[in-house]
């Protein structure tokens, strides 16, 4: 069965669509897309580059030591372009051999019995209320589907529409700025030597001191035997004006990039642009100023409280989005829980997990940032190959130009 891992629009069709299936100790993940223009270059290099990021980062577990990520491409592309029919993707899971019995799809012998039957919940995790929801005694059932490892399903289709969005010129990065105690606060221009910098460190933290004093507060919760989370930053540049409408809920763009982000699991809040901080401000320090450039679009801001939304809409300027992650809720020191099979007082369940994941999870933010942007230039410039949405999207560039600046259109 597929998955979907974001919401459909309440019932409106989408232009692109993407589902995911897998467990995390299945023999694979697999992630569909259908809905994009052909001609447009696909590799499997290209998604292995993000699959490999998303595997590194300070404070990762031992699964990232047997894991080497490695995307196939098995419908939907020939000859490093897609077709214009439905792209499959598939991750082999490399610890597949170590659980063939325990996650065969099949009918166990009558003596069979799990060795790794989970029947203690962890507190912060999917453990107790998916068992409810779904009515299973082996929590196994719900840890698999509701475990991290499906966003390697998630990084690869964004992957492949950050090929598409970067027809646009748009460009999607990101950093960490918090892990636990440590914070950075990223300067509000930042650009390519940032970027650079993030993706060398171990910690996606461009600033040296911030990054080691994050290194030894992972080394310190780990020692501890519990975890931590942190807050990262996904920017979109070259975000043409115009994306996502004020006109109905379900098409606002920065409502749709919130959902996504929030589908990441541990992501516990998100903010557009200044964020929470407005709330404390008058709007004379919130919003921003509009001047006439002589850029290809005519307005600038000198400013970008907004994040590049507003009214739901994309206003020309970079998108900003930040989403705090909790600490992962394996700990190798449990904390408190019940004991299903007896209702007794017990340990919570231990599963081999991270210290800290929240450069990986800025991985899946840009992956997710990619995925809604792709989905917003499709809704409005929707083709059936990427040369028809290059045209209709300098001709919509032009027009608008055209149109604010009075400039003779014929």
């Amino acid at each position: 069965m597929l998955v979907p891992f974001v919401h459909s629009r309440r019932g409106l069709p989408d232009v692109l669509r993407i589902m995911t299936a897998g467990e995390s100790h299945g023999p694979q993940l697999t992630a569909l897309i259908e809905g994009l223009p052909s001609g447009l270059p696909v590799s499997a290099e290209m998604i292995d580059r993000d699959l490999a990021r998303r595997q590194k980062g300070y404070g990762r577990g031992a699964r990232m030591r047997i894991e080497a990520d490695r995307a196939e491409i098995t419908s939907g592309v020939r000859h490093g372009e897609t077709l214009g029919g439905p792209v499959s993707l598939t991750i082999r899971n490399r610890d597949w051999s170590n659980w063939v019995d325990e996650m065969s799809a099949g009918t166990p012998d009558e003596e069979w019995t799990s060795a790794r039957r989970v029947h203690v919940p962890r507190p912060g995790h999917a453990d107790l209320a998916g068992a409810t929801k779904y009515r299973h005694g082996d929590m196994r059932n719900i840890l698999e589907r509701s475990s991290a490892r499906e966003t390697a399903a998630r990084v690869a289709v964004g992957a492949v529409c950050r090929s598409l969005v970067s027809l646009a010129g748009i460009r999607v990065a990101s950093v960490v700025c918090r892990i636990g105690p440590v914070s950075w606060r990223p300067p509000s221009d930042w650009c390519a030597g940032i970027v650079a910098a993030a993706e060398e460190s171990d910690v996606s933290c461009p600033d040296a001191a911030a990054a080691q004093a994050m290194r030894r507060a992972i080394d310190r919760a780990g020692a501890a035997g519990d975890t931590l989370g942190g807050v990262f930053e996904v920017r979109a540049f070259g975000v043409p004006p115009g994306l996502g409408s004020h006109v109905a809920a379900d098409r606002r763009l920065d409502a749709r990039l919130a959902s996504a982000l929030m589908s990441i699991p541990a992501i516990k809040g998100v903010e557009v642009g200044m964020g929470f901080a407005v709330a404390g401000l008058p709007g004379s320090r919130v919003h921003d100023p509009i001047a006439v450039g002589d850029g290809a679009w005519p307005f600038v801001r000198p400013t970008n409280n907004a994040g590049g939304v507003e009214g739901g809409t994309s206003n020309g300027e970079p998108i900003i989005v930040r989403a705090a992650m909790k600490p992962i809720p394996t700990l190798t020191r449990p904390l408190g829980s019940v004991d299903m099979d007896t209702m007794t007082a017990a340990p919570a369940h231990a599963e081999r997990s991270d210290v800290c994941a929240v450069p990986a999870a800025a991985v899946v933010g840009e992956a997710e940032v990619c995925v809604e942007l792709a989905r917003a230039l499709l809704d409005m410039f929707g083709s059936s190959h990427v040369d028809d949405l290059r045209r209709s999207l300098d001709g919509y560039r032009q027009d608008r130009r055209q149109f604010w600046l009075r400039e003779d259109a014929g």
